[in-house]
């Protein structure tokens, strides 16, 4: 224990000495240290921390799927659920979400009008789940029957955010305006379970869906496995049921798709996650061989110490002792300022994150991130200060005394210097390979072609009591009456219905239309199309051009001949090559079947999903034949858009009563959801390339300014046999762009194994785009000669006289 502060005492005054060597070392460390923390914390919330479930790993969700055309998430419906919970043997037990995930519902609490994201699930699921609420009840299978009390159980997010955390909120009593139900909370469930994605609460199906549109309702299936059972097995038995004698034939051709709980709750944040978990790992590394550059460095300064303290008896384990202590030092004042990093980044991420992240107020410091760090930091330390403790302690007096100060380390230890550097650099390529894809990816998402214009539209959802406006007819009367109201509010150019808000995914209507004349088994090879329900000026109000054909009119009313427009590529994939307007179309059941004449073509558009230019079909409001109607406008502003809200808000309450704006956003808003992750990607990536970049110029620098030390009596040497200083300058500078190009080429193999992993994440870009690579190898190149050309400066000014007098 006495050698133990006898060597502290001894290193903290040897640091001392050193200040400017001290400092870099533990800001360096405190870099790498603090964010590899922060990365950890994050990864540790989103990846490793258990959902509160019993034994997440036996619970899984089903649905079907045809990939050859396409369909990889087919609903059940609510026959299905029943059939495959009575025959299934892999399956425990089995309950049911809605395919349509969390909805957002207008809610009155104390007569202020709000959106609540409200699941609708089958009674047993927490059962199933094997979730407990942190306070009241869960639902349960009496509270999943017609006529059964509605009750809803809220997310611990919903109830912290929305309720202000207060444990009264048991027995809260919430108004939904579509059908005036009151529903009473009942529970609140822990934090980290919101499945589906976005749930404020959750009620039981058949207590919140009419009699008239049960056979409406679509399911996903969530099970926990039998024992022995395997998902394989829960997928082949669905596969079995859709495949199963007297199924209807659209079914048969459908296979069983299956995907665990944790998969599902994380969504496509995983291989973000995972992205970031490498480059943080790469950024520890590049610091550790920064640090270890550094010791190195000075190491081989203090040969002549080290030789001196080993002629006087010291032994070899006593001086590795005496540097490993030191380079512990320097370890523990950089892992400790590190947290403060981490701190710091992880706050940074929490704010820059998109709201729809899952379990994001989770994300904190905590003992695990603390003892995430001290084990980071044991890690770095073994990094970087074991070798260069066993390099600098070899020193041998005799040898040094007979080689000189100056040379010192030989040519050995420079070689080992340099392959770190070329090391470095290669890593800070990858890590900054991966941040230039991900921000080209990002720029050509943000700017994708919409076939639209966003500027000036604004977006608001109706909300409409059902027992007002309980048939589509009602509702397609009211929207008559309404649309052309609104059409007169100063600052509004033009307004039309539409099926869902921007970007719904799967909230979107779906169909598949048959081209007349195909047989039922060629129709069911057609591609499934977004289906939009428009006014006859929805085109005017997006600004979508009509490219053949004509758009819809006052004419196309119910009584007239039915018609439909299409996109470029439904019209394509009907009929290639051919003229599609004067076309027919045929859509609903051989008893009520429609036939449709395509009278307009116009582009595909983004607008239901962002990174997908959807096949559409659309259909005029007046000739609709769907058993619901759209509740959400959109409105093309010539002013401000936030002006017209009130107006907007007034005119609907006098033109439609039962119909309330529920919400009123600039279509930008929306198109934030699709690209905050996108944009956090890049940020953050971003974030550890420059990092990279910087620690990896920082030691070039080092190792280029330590050869010139070490060479300055051959360099004098070479400028008193008449070298000029530019000359020699070059020569510095040569080695310095050789280990950089080493390190580049290195790093550019590293890159085509390692880039695969951003695939996923990646928009109309390949992992290996060629000019990404070009661009970041050329920067990063250009970084190593910047950092090579002030040592190799440094060398043109020696004086060749001064330095042989030096040794």
């Amino acid at each position: 224990m006495e050698s133990l502060r006898q060597n502290v005492r001894v290193g903290l005054r040897s640091l001392r000495r050193a200040p400017g060597f001290a400092l870099t070392a533990i800001l360096t460390l405190a870099l790498g240290i603090g964010l590899s923390t922060a990365v950890f914390t994050v990864a540790n919330t989103l990846l490793l921390r258990r959902l509160p479930v019993r034994d997440q790993e036996r619970l899984v969700v089903l649905s079907g799927q045809l990939p050859a055309r396409g369909i990889d998430d087919w609903p059940l419906s609510l026959e299905d659920s029943r059939e495959m919970e009575r025959r299934s043997s892999a399956l425990a037990q089995v309950g049911s979400v809605s395919y349509y995930g969390a909805l957002p519902q207008a809610v009155r609490d104390d007569g202020e009008l709000s959106r609540l994201n409200r699941a609708l699930v089958s009674g047993n699921l927490f059962a199933v789940l094997g979730a407990e609420p942190v306070l009241g009840r869960t639902l349960r299978p009496e509270d999943d029957v017609r006529g059964a009390a509605p009750v809803l159980v809220l997310s611990h997010r919903a109830w912290r955010e929305r309720f202000g955390g207060a444990p009264d909120v048991l027995g809260r009593r919430l108004v939904m305006h579509e059908d005036g139900v009151t529903y009473t909370v009942v529970g609140v469930m822990p934090p980290g379970l919101e499945y589906p994605r976005g749930t404020d609460a959750w009620a039981a199906t058949l207590a919140a869906t009419p009699a008239s549109a049960e056979a409406f309702i679509a399911l996903h299936l969530v099970g926990r496995l039998s024992a022995g059972a395997t998902p394989a097995r829960a997928r082949d038995e669905l596969t079995s049921y859709f495949q199963r004698e007297g199924a209807p034939p659209p079914l048969r051709e459908l296979r069983g798709s299956v995907r665990t709980l944790p998969e599902l709750v994380l969504g496509d944040t995983r291989p973000a996650v995972l992205v970031f978990a490498a480059a943080s790992a790469l950024l520890l590394l590049i610091t550790c061989i920064n640090v270890a550059n550094l010791l190195l460095a000075r190491g081989l300064g203090r040969v002549r110490e080290v030789a001196v303290r080993s002629a006087l008896g010291a032994g070899r384990g006593q001086v590795v002792a005496q540097l490993l202590t030191e380079h512990a030092l320097l370890a523990v004042a950089g892992g400790a300022l590190g947290l403060v990093v981490a701190a710091g980044a992880v706050r940074g991420f929490v704010a820059m994150a998109p709201a729809g992240l899952p379990r994001l107020d989770e994300i904190q410091l905590d003992a695990n991130a603390l003892a995430a760090a001290v084990g980071i930091t044991a890690v770095a330390m073994l990094l970087f200060a074991l070798a260069p403790a066993f390099v600098t302690s070899r020193a041998e007096l005799p040898e040094l005394l007979r080689s000189g100060t100056r040379q010192s380390g030989g040519r050995r230890s420079r070689l080992a210097a340099e392959a770190l550097v070329v090391g470095q650099v290669a890593l800070a390529l990858i890590v900054l390979s991966a941040a230039g894809l991900l921000a080209r990816s990002f720029v050509r998402l943000e700017r994708a072609e919409l076939s639209f214009e966003p500027s000036r539209l604004l977006v608001g959802e109706l909300a409409l009591r059902f027992d007002q406006y309980d048939t589509p007819a009602k509702q397609r009367a009211m929207l008559e009456r309404l649309l052309p109201e609104v059409a007169a509010i100063p600052g509004v150019r033009a307004v039309s219905p539409v099926v869902a808000v921007p970007y719904s995914g799967t909230h979107g209507w779906d169909g598949r239309p048959a081209a007349e004349g195909q047989s039922a088994q060629e129709a069911s090879t057609n591609p499934m199309l977004n289906m939009e329900v428009v006014a006859p000026n929805y085109f005017t109000t997006f600004g979508i051009q009509v490219l053949r054909g004509r758009s819809f009119s006052e004419v196309d009313r119910e009584g007239a001949p039915a018609v439909v427009m299409l996109s470029e590529s439904a019209a394509r994939q009907y009929w290639p090559g051919g003229d599609p307007v004067g076309k027919r179309l045929t859509m609903g059941p051989p008893s009520e079947l429609r036939t449709l004449t395509v009278v307009g073509i116009v582009p595909d558009t983004r607008y239901r999903d962002l990174r997908e230019a959807r096949p559409s079909i659309y259909f005029p409001l007046r000739q609709s034949f769907f058993p619901f109607t759209p509740t959400t406008l959109v409105v093309r502003t010539t002013s401000n858009r936030a002006a017209v809200v009130p107006a907007l808000r007034r005119v609907i309450e006098e033109a439609a009563p039962g119909v309330a704006l529920a919400s009123a956003a600039p279509f930008e808003r929306f198109l934030e959801k699709p690209l905050a992750q996108p944009r956090l990607n890049a940020l953050l990536l971003a974030a550890f390339a420059s990092a990279a970049v910087v620690l990896a110029a920082i030691g070039l620098f080092g190792v280029i300014a330590t050869m010139v030390r070490q060479r300055t009596r051959e360099l004098g040497v070479r400028m008193a046999l008449g070298a000029t200083a530019t000359e020699v300058g070059r020569l510095v500078l040569r080695r310095g762009m050789a280990l950089a190009v080493a390190g580049t080429a290195l790093g550019l193999l590293g890159v085509v194994a390692t880039n695969r992993l951003l695939a996923s994440m990646l928009f109309e870009l390949s992992p290996t785009d060629a000019p990404t690579l070009a661009a970041v190898a050329l920067l990063l190149l250009g970084v190593a000669a910047v950092a090579s050309l002030v040592p190799a400066r440094s060398s043109t000014r020696i004086d060749p006289a001064i330095a042989l007098r030096a040794e």
